[in-house]
Protein backbone atom coordinates (compact mmCIF):
# COMPACT_ATOMS: atom_id res chain seq x y z
CA UNK A 1 0.00 0.00 0.00
CA UNK A 2 2.82 2.03 0.63
CA UNK A 3 4.44 2.08 -2.69
CA UNK A 4 1.14 2.66 -4.39
CA UNK A 5 0.94 6.27 -2.50
CA UNK A 6 -1.16 5.02 0.50
CA UNK A 7 -0.19 8.30 2.69
CA UNK A 8 -1.10 6.23 5.54
CA UNK A 9 0.69 3.03 5.28
CA UNK A 10 3.86 5.45 4.10
CA UNK A 11 3.50 6.94 7.47
CA UNK A 12 3.06 3.50 9.36
CA UNK A 13 6.20 2.00 7.41
CA UNK A 14 8.19 5.08 8.42
CA UNK A 15 7.41 4.40 11.82
CA UNK A 16 7.98 0.62 11.26
CA UNK A 17 11.28 1.59 10.40
CA UNK A 18 12.21 3.77 13.08
CA UNK A 19 11.43 1.45 15.72
CA UNK A 20 12.30 -1.20 13.91
CA UNK A 21 9.12 -2.81 14.79
CA UNK A 22 8.70 -5.99 12.55
CA UNK A 23 11.75 -5.78 10.35
CA UNK A 24 15.76 -4.04 11.02
CA UNK A 25 15.77 -0.63 12.09
CA UNK A 26 16.76 1.24 9.46
CA UNK A 27 16.61 4.98 10.04
CA UNK A 28 17.13 5.94 6.19
CA UNK A 29 13.86 3.86 5.07
CA UNK A 30 12.23 5.81 7.92
CA UNK A 31 13.39 9.42 6.40
CA UNK A 32 12.26 7.56 3.05
CA UNK A 33 8.48 6.78 3.55
CA UNK A 34 8.07 10.08 6.07
CA UNK A 35 9.26 12.15 3.26
CA UNK A 36 6.58 10.17 0.86
CA UNK A 37 3.80 11.30 3.28
CA UNK A 38 5.15 14.62 4.26
CA UNK A 39 4.74 15.20 0.89
CA UNK A 40 1.50 14.36 0.61
CA UNK A 41 0.93 16.91 4.05
CA UNK A 42 0.54 14.60 6.25
CA UNK A 43 1.14 16.05 9.45
CA UNK A 44 2.58 13.07 12.00
CA UNK A 45 4.98 12.46 9.03
CA UNK A 46 5.79 15.84 8.57
CA UNK A 47 6.41 16.36 12.45
CA UNK A 48 8.31 12.91 12.59
CA UNK A 49 10.45 13.91 9.84
CA UNK A 50 11.11 17.49 11.64
CA UNK A 51 12.14 15.66 14.45
CA UNK A 52 14.47 13.68 12.54
CA UNK A 53 16.12 16.80 10.93
CA UNK A 54 16.47 18.36 14.78
CA UNK A 55 18.08 15.33 16.09
CA UNK A 56 20.31 14.22 13.32
CA UNK A 57 18.86 10.78 13.15
CA UNK A 58 19.49 8.61 10.05
CA UNK A 59 20.59 12.36 8.12
CA UNK A 60 22.80 15.40 8.65
CA UNK A 61 21.17 17.85 11.37
CA UNK A 62 19.08 20.49 10.03
CA UNK A 63 17.32 22.63 12.37
CA UNK A 64 16.02 24.50 9.58
CA UNK A 65 14.60 21.85 8.05
CA UNK A 66 13.34 20.94 11.20
CA UNK A 67 11.06 23.87 11.66
CA UNK A 68 9.99 23.97 7.68
CA UNK A 69 8.42 20.35 8.52
CA UNK A 70 7.40 21.38 12.43
CA UNK A 71 5.41 24.52 10.87
CA UNK A 72 4.29 22.36 7.65
CA UNK A 73 2.14 20.45 10.36
CA UNK A 74 1.78 23.40 12.93
CA UNK A 75 -0.16 25.00 9.90
CA UNK A 76 -2.29 21.85 9.65
CA UNK A 77 -3.28 22.23 13.52
CA UNK A 78 -1.23 19.66 14.70
CA UNK A 79 -0.48 20.67 18.24
CA UNK A 80 2.74 18.37 18.43
CA UNK A 81 4.39 20.38 15.67
CA UNK A 82 3.02 23.75 17.06
CA UNK A 83 4.57 22.81 20.56
CA UNK A 84 7.71 21.96 18.68
CA UNK A 85 7.83 24.45 16.70
CA UNK A 86 7.57 27.09 19.43
CA UNK A 87 10.44 25.30 21.58
CA UNK A 88 12.48 26.12 18.30
CA UNK A 89 11.16 29.63 18.28
CA UNK A 90 11.85 29.53 22.22
CA UNK A 91 15.82 28.08 21.83
CA UNK A 92 16.62 29.80 18.52
CA UNK A 93 17.26 26.27 16.77
CA UNK A 94 16.35 26.91 12.83
CA UNK A 95 15.03 30.20 13.61
CA UNK A 96 15.96 33.35 15.36
CA UNK A 97 14.73 33.51 18.87
CA UNK A 98 11.97 34.70 19.57
CA UNK A 99 10.03 34.63 22.63
CA UNK A 100 6.87 35.68 21.27
CA UNK A 101 6.25 33.96 18.72
CA UNK A 102 7.43 30.53 21.12
CA UNK A 103 4.89 31.66 23.52
CA UNK A 104 2.56 32.33 20.39
CA UNK A 105 3.00 28.69 19.46
CA UNK A 106 2.84 27.28 23.08
CA UNK A 107 -0.33 29.08 23.56
CA UNK A 108 -1.95 27.07 19.91
CA UNK A 109 -0.36 24.33 21.08
CA UNK A 110 -1.98 24.19 24.57
CA UNK A 111 -5.39 25.66 23.39
CA UNK A 112 -4.89 22.23 20.99
CA UNK A 113 -4.95 20.07 23.99
CA UNK A 114 -0.62 19.78 23.94
CA UNK A 115 -0.75 19.98 27.24
CA UNK A 116 3.08 20.47 28.71
CA UNK A 117 2.80 23.50 26.48
CA UNK A 118 0.77 25.24 28.99
CA UNK A 119 4.05 25.37 31.07
CA UNK A 120 6.68 26.05 28.08
CA UNK A 121 4.25 29.19 27.36
CA UNK A 122 4.37 30.35 31.04
CA UNK A 123 8.01 30.08 31.25
CA UNK A 124 8.26 31.55 28.33
CA UNK A 125 6.32 34.59 29.37
CA UNK A 126 8.67 35.21 31.83
CA UNK A 127 11.14 36.74 29.05
CA UNK A 128 8.45 39.23 27.87
CA UNK A 129 7.92 42.57 29.22
CA UNK A 130 4.02 43.20 29.60
CA UNK A 131 3.56 45.01 25.98
CA UNK A 132 5.37 42.35 24.45
CA UNK A 133 3.16 39.55 26.54
CA UNK A 134 0.15 41.14 25.11
CA UNK A 135 1.19 41.52 21.53
CA UNK A 136 1.68 37.25 21.86
CA UNK A 137 -1.50 37.05 23.58
CA UNK A 138 -2.84 38.79 20.24
CA UNK A 139 -0.25 36.81 17.55
CA UNK A 140 -1.63 33.58 19.41
CA UNK A 141 -4.95 34.13 19.15
CA UNK A 142 -4.42 34.88 15.41
CA UNK A 143 -2.54 31.49 15.16
CA UNK A 144 -5.31 29.73 17.04
CA UNK A 145 -8.12 30.66 14.34
CA UNK A 146 -6.17 30.22 11.10
CA UNK A 147 -3.98 26.98 12.10
CA UNK A 148 -7.17 25.14 13.66
CA UNK A 149 -7.00 20.82 13.29
CA UNK A 150 -7.76 19.74 10.35
CA UNK A 151 -11.37 17.72 10.79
Amino acid sequence: AAEQGVVNAQYSLGGMYHEGKGIPQDLKGAIKWFSKAAEQDHASAQTALGLMYHEGKGIPQDLKGAVKWYRKAAEQGFAPAQFNLGMSYRDGQGVPQDYKEAYAWYSVAAANGQAEAVNRRDEVALNLTAEQLAESQALAKVYFVKYQPKQ
